[in-house]
């Protein structure tokens, strides 16, 4: 994978309004966590129902994201990403409805959760594809770095304006005038560059299920394809971001002033290192992207995180979340943008699709190695274990790797 150009794809003005469409929606999913969050645990105070909202983020994206890809081979991605920025309007919306007449009941909050789930598969694998469709093969890492950097933003932006639009505007109004940072991916999309249809000439029908096994029995040949699916699958399941949920925790164990500002800062030093990440691939350009050069950055995320779970000392601990946050964009952007460079044309709404159910739908395990190991052994050790066994993954991985180079 030839490294493209610092910033290459911001020379493309189309590129550049999909940046920028992307990093509101991004805030506005972001925004609608934070006051429906709220909202929610004041009235039913369940631990179920947070549970739920977990699993109705990223279950979504284990079942329906070769399925979406398979459509967005088919369809136009443009239209089925403005399906899912339809159904984030329409959850933010019945949000608002039910916070506005008090009437929100627990089924209620289930069910537009796992419509917010549905809309995010919708729009994250075509919008990946529309990637390769505004920007080309050669700006393609580019594309894919600085969307990498939209969603950190949107991430670190969301929460703060959240709290912003709560306090002035109260919980029910201000969720449904989130609905209004979506209409900018909604309306752009119309006037989007389409795809050169001589590309991807023969169609294939949508088989559901079916799909995810031709298109793992696709991709075994190739061991870029393979190699990266895995590398995905393997860090989202034994880690992903289930420790973010525990980052509360960590603070107070390192017990360094106030918990709360503690959390905050934890948090925000991974962001940091993501964004900086971003910034400084762009800047520099000469990482070569290659499967091992994204397995080393996995490795060197895990081991990050592991000395994050064994390290009493706040300051160190803040600069191991910073380094997990650089690792953790790098490997993940140059893993994405070798599996779309590298898929076949015909095809390549699936594997993108089979890419993001590895690297997405999985997270919803890394609860279970994180977060309920956490409460049986201590989220200290149980990070620190599924960090270790990673590790050792890893390092098979790359060894499989080498032997394919």
């Amino acid at each position: 994978m030839a490294a493209s150009g610092s910033f290459a794809a911001m020379k493309s003005v189309p590129y550049r309004l999909q940046f920028a469409s992307y990093v509101l929606a991004m805030m506005a999913d972001n925004i609608e966590h934070v006051i429906s969050y709220w909202v929610v645990f004041q009235k039913f105070h369940s631990p179920t129902l947070g549970g739920f909202a977990v699993l109705s983020h990223w279950l979504p994206f284990l079942l329906f994201s070769v399925a979406v890809g398979g459509l967005a081979d088919r369809f136009d991605p443009r239209r089925i990403i403005q399906c899912g920025m339809l159904l984030f309007i329409a959850a933010s919306a019945g949000w608002g409805f039910f916070f506005l007449t008090d009437t929100i009941q627990m089924w209620h909050a289930m069910l537009l959760l796992v419509i917010h789930g549905c809309a995010g598969v919708l729009w994250q694998t075509p919008n990946q594809l529309l990637l390769y469709d505004l920007v080309g093969p050669a700006d393609l890492p580019s594309a894919v770095r600085l969307n990498a950097m939209a969603r950190y933003l949107g991430i670190l932006v969301g929460p703060a304006v959240g709290g912003i639009v709560m306090l002035t505007l109260g919980p029910s109004h201000g969720i449904i005038f989130n609905t209004l940072f979506y209409l900018p991916m909604l309306l752009w999309l119309f006037w989007a560059p389409a795809r050169d249809k001589s590309v991807a000439a023969r169609r294939f029908a949508v088989r559901g299920l079916a799909d995810i096994v031709l298109t793992i029995r696709a991709i075994g040949t190739q061991p870029v394809l393979s190699g990266m699916t895995w590398l995905a699958g393997l860090t989202s399941f034994m880690i992903g971001n289930a420790y973010h949920a525990q980052m509360p925790g960590y603070a107070g164990d390192l017990g360094h002033g106030d918990p709360g500002v503690s959390y905050s800062v934890l948090l925000a030093a991974d962001a940091a290192g993501a964004l900086l990440a971003g910034i400084a691939l762009e800047s520099w350009g000469r990482l070569k992207g290659t499967p091992r050069t994204a397995i080393t950055l996995a490795m060197l995320w895990s081991v990050a995180l592991l000395g994050f779970a064994l390290v009493p000392v706040y300051p160190v601990a803040i600069a191991l979340l910073f380094l997990a946050g650089f690792f953790e964009l790098s490997f993940n952007t140059m893993a994405q943008a070798l599996v779309q460079l590298n898929a076949p044309h015909d095809i390549r709404g699936r594997i993108v699709g089979l890419y993001n159910m590895a690297g997405l739908g999985m997270r919803a395990f890394s609860g279970i190695t994180v977060g309920v190991a956490g409460a049986a052994i201590g989220i200290h050790w149980s990070l620190g274990l599924s960090a270790a066994v990673l590790l050792a993954l890893l390092c098979l991985l790359y060894q499989r790797a080498a032997k394919a180079a």
